[in-house]
Parts: structure tokens; sequence; C-alpha cells
């Protein structure tokens, strides 16, 4: 949270190439081309606070070169927002598998990475499962996604899946997202764990040929990838307006924090200004 925006470049520092005043642009923790800027320090009722070069809940922020991509202004700003994590996350993980159409998926944990997981994976045709511990988020992924198959926790005894996503940071999810797939499957982990928690797996299924991988912001290319996903979304290719549960005023953020921690939002959008 905090970490992805849409906004207007009002100035640009020294040595600054990429951007203009005025352009509008994505902002994404994902390191992308130009400078790699110290980051700044804001000052608030509690002191200094360093967050980071891609700090958004800020009516004016001072970015990093390399964390901006400019855009087509025909993006709406709530949707532009969406292209700094959760899109490139979910969708570049499905991006790297090269999944054929007709492959079986399951998504751990419907939540902003799992849901655009899910979204892409449906537009290449693959038979798609969705595992999440809450009913409206199952009901949602069917309906509004196209997901093949919706299940909770616990209930999961399929061991045939080509590839598994865990998305949702439990340790659970993760053990049975290894063990779900087939013995050539393959299955990424882009949820967190607390700090000193560890995970079980089977490493005689490593050498039957099981794979098991991480993901670093869905190892995307930030300047190649968000215009690409941009165009699909203006073509009409990726449906990116069912994402967005709710907007918040900026006066409201935290309450749009609290909906987050009690399930009841795929994305929530917070609108900074006017």
């Amino acid at each position: 949270m905090g970490h992805e925006a849409s906004g207007i470049v009002l100035d640009i520092g020294e040595g600054v190439k990429k951007v203009k005043k005025d352009d509008y642009v994505v902002v994404s923790w994902i390191k992308g081309e130009g400078i790699e800027a110290e980051p700044p320090k804001y000052k608030s009722k509690k002191g200094l606070v360093s967050a980071g070069p891609a700090a958004t809940f800020l009516e004016y922020a001072v970015i990093s070169e390399n964390r901006v991509v400019p855009i087509d202004k025909k993006v709406k700003a709530s949707i532009a927002a969406l292209l700094g994590c959760a899109v490139p996350t979910g969708m570049g993980i499905v991006k790297g598998l090269n999944m054929k159409e007709g492959q079986k998926i399951v998504v751990f944990g419907i939540g902003g990475i799992g849901a655009c997981a899910l979204l892409k994976a449906k537009s290449l045709g693959a038979q798609a499962t969705a595992v999440d511990i809450v009913d409206w988020k199952l009901k949602w992924a069917k309906e509004e996604l196209g997901a093949d198959e919706v299940i909770k926790p616990g209930q999961l005894s399929s061991k045939d899946f080509d590839f598994a996503i865990e998305c949702s940071g439990n340790k659970k999810a993760m053990e049975t997202a290894f063990e779900c797939v087939k013995d050539s499957g393959t299955v990424v982990i882009a949820g967190n764990l607390e700090p000193g928690e560890k995970i079980s797996i089977d490493p005689f299924s490593l050498i039957k040929g099981k794979k098991i991988y991480g993901t670093w912001g869905g190892e995307t290319i930030l300047d190649l990838d968000i215009p690409g996903y941009v165009k699909e979304y203006l073509n009409g290719n990726l449906k990116l307006d069912k994402l967005i549960t709710a907007e918040y005023r900026f006066d409201d953020i935290n309450q749009g924090l609290r909906d987050l921690e009690n399930g009841k939002l795929i994305r929530g959008v917070v609108k900074i200004s006017d």
C-alpha cells in the first residue's frame, strides 16, 4: 500500500529525461529506467519519515525517475493506479509461465494480485480455479472473471494442475499449492509470510520434476510492460475496471485499510485530490 499510483508530473529534477512537466504517469515500486534517486524524507507529526522512492499516500510526492512511466491520458486515474503493482505482478507471473490454452491453473488468494493473475490466465484460455476463504470473492471470481471452479481452502483435492500461484501469504496455502500440481507442474509464490516463518515441502517432488519459484513484481520490465497493459486495456482486452471494489476520499484512507484487512476489497483506490 502506498507504492502504486497515478498522477501528473509538476516538475522534474536535474538530469531527468524520461518524463517532463505535465506528463501523466504511473508510479510503481518496481524499478524501471532512469535515475535511482535518494529516497526523500517527509516531515510528519511523529518526525521525519522515509517512505522509499515511490511513496504515494501524499498530495504531492517526490518520486525517483526510475519508478515512473508516462502513459496515455485516456486511461482513467483509478485504473492507472492499479498498473503500479497489482496488474504487473499478477499478470507478469502468468506471462512468465508460457501457458498453453486449456492448461489448468489454480490461484490461491483472490486479492489484487490473485485477481490479476486469474484475469490474465482466463484471457489465455486456461482452465482456472480460484481458492479463497471469503465467499463473496469466490462468487465474484466466477461471475466477473470467469473462473471455471471456485473452492474454499481445505476442499481442494485435485493434484493435476499444471500451475499454481499462491497470493494469500498463508503457510498452508503455500504448501497446498506445491502439493496440488502434477509432477511436471510449476508453483509460483507471490505471498509473504511473517519473518522467520517457513514452509515444508517434499524434496522428492523436486526430483520428480516439480518446480517452485518466487517472484519479484512479476519480473516486470516496467517501461515495456506498463505501456503494453495500457494498450490492452484501451483495446478492450483487459477488463481492469472489474478489479475496483471501492474508491475512497483521502480523509477516508484508514477506512480503506480496514476494509482491506477485513476482506471487503479486491482493490480499493484512494482519490488523493481532485
